[in-house]
């Protein structure tokens, strides 16, 4: 390993390491970190235990100790060995375990003191992954509570050394400056209007045509991306191969080992870190990532397609030169490079905290907060996976683990998956709930069908390594699970599990094609209208993908309504609602079974809750508005005359700032707004107008003009023009002066009749009409009414509302 450039610095962790419990080590790729740190510290004073050597990935850990291994002379297993979920080879000879983060985080929590460890070394920290980041903030925890001696290491090719330094206690920062070979960048760009993998599949057999020798490895998004690529480079004259997570380890060491042919790697973000193909100089990417983002709205991770970032771009692009000078072919212009993100998010901001927030509690942490963090948890997503945990009665009121909670982060998988292992184990369903487990957490096992009941039968019949190795997990995960109870048919067994494990994705359809489903949780899920399961009445669904709206069922089997209610019966309440209805200005009481927000039941409530529905009208009158009400005319006329006078206590904005207090009492017993008592509602604006208000209003707006001849007639305060009165001429004999209101002296709008009460004259000038055209109104009148007078000078006469007879008999 002498030429390995980080050869070069190693003399500088180790001083670094031997004077102090923590160092930062960045090292570009290819310059042999992986390779060459953890063996050399296997020789140390201070190193008498094991080095855990973390690797972000199954296929990197394991590629890494068959390498380092290799090196040694050795196989794994013996002095270096590896762990990850699926596949660990390790003896009691092993004293280097290169081992996945999510398994490290298991043993510190099992071992706070990580008893026989030395040192642990953490790879490819940059990709900031969430059990990285955890599994960094307990090691630090435990060094500083326990084990001071412990040696930590955080090593990556684009870390923020300074970051991390003072992450721990500044810590040393050794650099290393790797091996430099050419890499030539050739942007050719892609048509946006074509398929990813039509274009990706144009660039590989250019790649091959431009450039003799050399393997290819090609980046893509995903699975789906990589099985159209090869069908459209089928025939070229190089190996196809794939490597994803999802194949089983024997293909996917035939992807990476050297062979004699050339060859043409189409691989996702999993070839980006961690891993030197041998004989890779030419890379191809698509500049397409797929990332799982957390939706928190929707409660659930999906997977979505987006452009890598700068930092992943680097990242592949230097796959091709890390052991000559090389090329990479990139599907953008060079200009889009510039438009990219810098780096992907860390994974701490963007993910489902249910099982951080666990394992804190089990840590004895109840606030993540408390651990020393490079960014720490968002409170959102901590008081959410607070919420999930405790209605899976994993932590206490007070964050505390419960003992429920210890048996959930026991398990190596999420809670709600733990939950599922623990409740159907009970029930005697461990063995169903185990292979339930593995099908969710496995893509593409038993293959691809929204049915897993159907996916379950074709995995027990597949063959080969990755499915032998999932039905050891199933196995091994059985066992962990709790035994008893009569387990339940078989063809109920899977919904039965899906639905513990996912209780608020418990759905029932709502569309006759089974097409549209409504969950218990409050979302709505859309499925193939084809599919077998659309013919059913409840699903337990275990994947959705997709917005909030509408997300796509990948995973569900069929569950009864007995189950439902067998499983859930004491979540079941009984909803009493009353909704106001404008159109008869009453209410509609209805009552409900619900399931949170699936409806089982419901019908009319024919004795409501007196103060619901009172509620119901306020509300209705809230919304509706004051005309609602059944105001009677004295009180609409008291209203309008307190807004004339400038009263604003009866005003629109006044009353329904305080119709929580004034409106109640008249609805007391009442089912609609018309059997409120009139009189009481009049009380009530007499009560809200006061003596002050009410004496305002007597002065500015009094409710009737009294004329000269003694008789009173009322004032339309609300007629067009101003404030009205219509009264027989005669009555206003004898007045000079035009009669007014309000404190503007305002002219009342006098509308003019005959005795017959026909109209006359409408005026806002008493005097005038008097001076003017009085004279030709006189003459018309007594001509058609003779026995009553008609003065040549009103104003000076006397007011009358009698005939000139009736006036003679009761002169003396």
């Amino acid at each position: 390993m002498t030429e390995l450039p980080i050869n070069a610095v190693l003399p500088d962790l180790l001083a670094a390491l031997s004077r102090g419990s923590n160092a930062v080590l960045v090292a570009p790729p290819g310059a042999g970190k992986t390779t060459a740190v953890a063996p050399a510290l296997l020789d140390q004073p201070w190193c008498t235990g094991q080095v855990l050597l973390l690797s972000p990935r199954r296929l990197a850990a394991r590629a890494a100790a068959e390498r380092i291994a290799e090196l040694m002379g050795e196989q794994p297993g013996g002095t270096v060995g590896y762990a990850t979920r699926m596949d660990s080879k390790s003896s009691a000879r092993t004293r280097m375990l290169v081992l996945t983060e999510g398994i490290f985080v298991r043993r510190i929590q099992d071992d706070p003191e990580l008893a026989g460890v030395s040192a642990v070394l953490f790879d490819e920290v940059h990709e900031r992954s969430l059990d990285s980041d955890f599994g960094l903030a307990l090691a630090l925890d435990a060094q500083a509570a326990l084990r001071p001696d412990l040696r930590i290491v955080p090593m990556s090719a684009t870390l923020d050394g300074a970051r991390f330094a003072a992450l721990l206690d500044n810590a040393p920062v050794v650099e290393s400056e790797g091996r430099i070979q050419p890499l030539e960048l050739r942007h050719v760009g892609r048509n946006a209007e074509k398929r990813i993998e039509d274009e990706m599949a144009a660039a590989i057999r250019r790649a091959l045509i431009e450039e003799s020798d050399g393997d290819i490895l090609a980046f893509l998004p995903g699975v789906a991306e990589i099985e159209r690529t090869a069908e459209r480079i089928e025939g070229i004259a190089a190996t196809v191969h794939k490597l994803h997570g999802s194949l089983d380890p024997g293909a996917q060491r035939a992807a990476i080992r050297p062979a004699p042919d050339r060859k043409v790697i189409l691989a996702t973000s999993i070839a980006e870190t961690s891993l030197t193909i041998d004989g890779v100089r030419i890379v191809v990417d698509s500049g397409l990532a797929r990332r799982p983002r957390y939706d928190r709205a929707a409660g659930v991770t999906r997977l979505v397609t987006e452009r890598a970032s700068q930092a992943s771009a680097t990242q592949r692009a230097g796959r091709a030169a890390r052991q000559r000078p090389g090329v990479a072919y990139r599907l953008w212009e060079a200009a889009a490079s510039a438009g990219m993100p810098p780096f992907d998010p860390p994974e701490i901001l963007e993910s489902d905290l249910s099982a951080l927030l666990l394992d804190c509690a089990l840590w004895g942490v109840s606030d993540p907060a408390s651990l020393r963090w490079l960014d720490p948890p968002p409170a959102a997503a901590i008081t959410e996976a607070r919420s999930r945990l405790s209605s899976l009665e994993a932590i206490d009121d007070d964050g505390r683990i419960t003992a429920h909670g210890r048996a959930l982060a026991k398990l190596p998988v999420a809670p709600r998956i733990g939950h599922m292992l623990v409740r159907a184990g009970e029930m005697g369903l461990g063995d169903v709930a185990a292979e339930v487990a593995v099908l969710l957490g496995e893509r593409g096992i038993g293959g691809q069908d929204a049915d897993l009941t159907q996916r379950r039968i074709r995995w027990r019949r597949e063959s080969g390594k990755r499915a032998d190795a999932a039905r050891a997990m199933a196995k091994r995960w059985a066992r962990l699970a709790p035994s008893g109870g009569d387990a339940p048919p078989t063809d109920q067994a899977i919904g039965l599990c899906l639905a513990l494990a996912f209780p608020d994705r418990v759905a029932k359809r709502r569309s006759a094609d089974g097409g549209d489903w409504a969950s218990v949780g409050g979302r709505g899920f859309r499925l193939d209208p084809l599919s077998p399961l659309a013919r059913e009445d409840w699903l337990a669904v275990g994947e959705v993908q997709g917005s909030a709206a509408g997300a796509r069922i990948l995973s569900a089997a069929p569950i009864s309504e007995a189950d439902v209610l067998r499983l859930f019966g004491e979540r079941v309440r009984e909803h009493r609602t009353v909704r106001f209805r404008p159109d008869n200005g009453g209410v509609e009481a209805l009552r409900e079974r619900r399931l949170g927000s699936l409806r089982l039941s419901s019908g009319s409530d024919d004795r409501p809750d007196p103060q619901a529905v009172a509620d119901a009208l306020l509300a209705g009158v809230r919304q509706g508005g004051l005309p609602l009400l059944p105001w009677s005319d004295p009180a609409r006329s008291l209203r309008t005359r307190a807004a004339f006078a400038g009263v604003a206590a009866l005003s629109d904005e006044a009353l329904m700032a305080g119709i929580d207090q004034w409106l109640p009492p008249l609805l007391v017993g009442r089912r609609r707004l018309s059997d409120i008592d009139r009189s009481q509602l009049s009380g009530v604006l007499e009560g809200l107008l006061g003596w002050d208000g009410k004496q305002a209003v007597e002065r500015l707006a009094p409710p009737a003009f009294r004329s000269p001849a003694g008789s009173s007639h009322e004032i339309d305060y609300a007629a067009e023009g101003g404030p009205r009165v219509e009264l027989r001429v005669q009555a206003l004999f004898g007045l000079a002066e035009h009669p007014t209101v309000g404190s503007a002296r305002i002219p009342l709008v006098l509308s003019l009749t005959s005795p017959a009460g026909r109209p006359i004259q409408t005026t806002r000038d008493l005097p005038g009409f008097w001076a003017g055209s009085w004279n030709a109104v006189a003459k018309e009148m007594r001509g058609r009414y003779p026995r009553h007078p008609w003065p040549d000078d009103p104003a000076a006469a006397s007011a009358t509302l009698r005939t000139k007879n009736a006036d003679a008999r009761r002169t003396p």
